[in-house]
């Protein structure tokens, strides 16, 4: 036998003699709280999921391969670390009288019967004790033992008719148990917790690895971004009801001719700018540049497809349920003071957008709006989706973003924004990250970065705000007091003043356009 097979059979045997000592699901989680281990930090370690932890640590499933080994492993590790509390013993109570105790009889006298030597003194004596022996009542025996019993202990009260039981005692209301949606809040809220924690950990351990050298951290930090946010994203996908396809069949529309060469989606990036002003000579109308902050963060809220994309034509491919991408013919944009929903695009007919996209002109087109006539769809490629796919990981990124702001983590803050940005641009063909290829959801958050900025725009015009410009996924520029429309702040919900080194930012003035 080669000294490989030997090593696989003593390595069978091992995780043979771990599994016959394999804890009960109460001693694992009483062994991963002892050592103070989330679930996250246990799965990372012996590659599975969160959720199959919990589900080993309530009893809903044993370990399995090829996570169990290691786990096993762990779980030795940590019981010898923090062996489990040894049961508490029995007292043994104090040694009583071997001799029984005076009979009384039913009118409160003591029993006689034929005389004998009395058990305590050896006196003779006609009472019987309650095993028929001769026993002096209390008082009456000699033996000193009996003597201090005796005045302790009260002589029987004669019988009488048994008094009525005490009212049993009101039963204690029950907790009340909480409701599917309360568990489910519950248990979102913990895996927020959990997988917020992933991200300070990461950052810390980079600044110990660069001896506080914040510079150096955060260059690995940025580094690590596209792993990270993967394992981020896996995490909190564990609780998750529906699957998705992670590498579809794509069709030839969202395929890229050469790398140079973009596919055939149009994202409807805008670069607006109002034909009544002009940016290049200054004059009396105040402008103020703003900057939507976390644009593709928010961005990440938007009707993703999560199955294979199905090929359809005319309207069928058109339901709020899918999403995926459309071979539209726009109908023309008649507002000049707005910018055009279609991005800056130069050339007339027919296009293909997002589903992002297609739900903006739509709505647009809807009764309450009414700025343009509904595109016509010729064909469409979709699949079932869910507005909710990507809102966990959104929510765990933007909770601890408003930490590190809060706490003015700058190194945090940037590791955060490295994460979500390089998660999109990378979900398509990139060799950077071959856990997914997507090319549809990226184009589809850009575009809906894109359709934030839209009616963010739209809304400061409804105000009373003239529109000076639209840009890229986070730029507005705006005549008035902007602040009255939107929040100040580095939330996401708010807006701030943007500043650059180009000219046109901060605070700057314009003039009327020559006509």
């Amino acid at each position: 036998m080669s000294d490989e097979q030997i090593d696989s059979v003593e390595a069978l045997l091992e995780e043979a003699r771990l599994t016959a000592r394999m804890p009960e699901p109460t001693e694992r989680l009483r062994l991963r709280q002892a050592a103070g281990l989330s679930r996250a930090q246990v799965a990372a370690a012996v590659g599975v999921g969160r959720q199959t932890v919990a589900n080993w640590e309530d009893g809903t499933t044993d370990p399995q391969p090829p996570g169990r080994f290691r786990y096993l492993r762990l779980l030795e590790g940590l019981a010898q670390i923090h062996p489990a509390p040894a049961p508490a013993e029995t007292p043994v109570p104090a040694a009583e009288f071997a001799i029984p105790e005076t009979a009384w009889g039913p009118t409160g006298l003591a029993v006689q019967g034929v005389p004998a030597p009395c058990l305590r003194c050896g006196v003779t004596t006609p009472y019987k004790a309650t095993d028929g022996r001769s026993l002096h009542p209390g008082a009456m025996c000699q033996s000193p033992a009996a003597a201090t019993q005796a005045a302790s202990t009260p002589a029987p009260a004669p019988v009488s008719a048994p008094s009525p039981l005490p009212a049993a005692a009101p039963s204690p209301v029950p907790s009340p148990v909480p409701s599917r949606p309360q568990r489910r809040a519950k248990s979102a809220a913990r895996a927020q917790a959990e997988t917020t924690g992933l991200i300070s950990r990461a950052v810390h351990e980079e600044l110990e690895r660069a001896e506080g050298d914040t510079d150096a951290a955060m260059k690995a930090l940025i580094k690590r971004a596209i792993p990270d946010v993967m394992r981020l994203f896996q995490e909190t996908r564990a609780t998750a009801r529906y699957t998705y396809t992670a590498y579809p069949a794509l069709p030839d529309i969202l395929k890229k001719p050469s790398k140079k060469e973009p596919d055939q989606i149009w994202e409807a990036r805008p670069n607006f700018h109002h034909p009544d002003y002009s940016l290049k000579n200054s004059g009396s109308i105040a402008v103020t540049a703003l900057d939507v902050n976390a644009a593709y963060l928010s961005a990440l809220k938007t009707w993703l497809p999560i199955g294979k994309l199905e090929h359809s034509t005319g309207e069928d491919g058109v339901d709020p349920k899918r999403s995926g991408v459309h071979l539209i013919t726009p109908s023309p944009w008649h507002h000049p003071h707005l910018p055009d929903p279609l991005g800056d695009r130069d050339q007339p007919g027919p296009v293909w957008v997002t589903g992002a996209t297609l739900r903006l002109l739509l709505r647009l087109a809807g009764p309450k709006h009414g700025l343009l006539e509904a595109p016509v769809v010729h064909e469409s490629w979709t699949s079932g989706a869910t507005e909710n796919f990507l809102d966990a990981l959104r929510k765990t990124l933007t909770a601890a973003r408003e930490t590190a702001i809060a706490e003015n983590d700058t190194i945090t803050e940037e590791y955060i924004k490295a994460m979500y940005s390089k998660f999109i641009s990378t979900m398509g063909e990139s060799i950077h990250n071959r856990e997914i290829m997507r090319p549809d959801w990226m184009h589809i958050i850009h575009s809906q970065a894109y359709a934030n900025l839209w009616g963010k725009a739209y809304k400061a015009h409804q105000a009373g705000l003239d529109v000076i410009a639209m840009m890229g996924t986070d730029e507005l520029h705006v005549t008035g007091d902007w602040r009255r429309v939107f929040p100040e702040g580095r939330g996401v919900a708010q807006m701030k003043i943007k500043h650059s080194d180009a000219k046109a930012s901060g605070e700057y003035t314009v003039s009327k356009a020559a006509r």
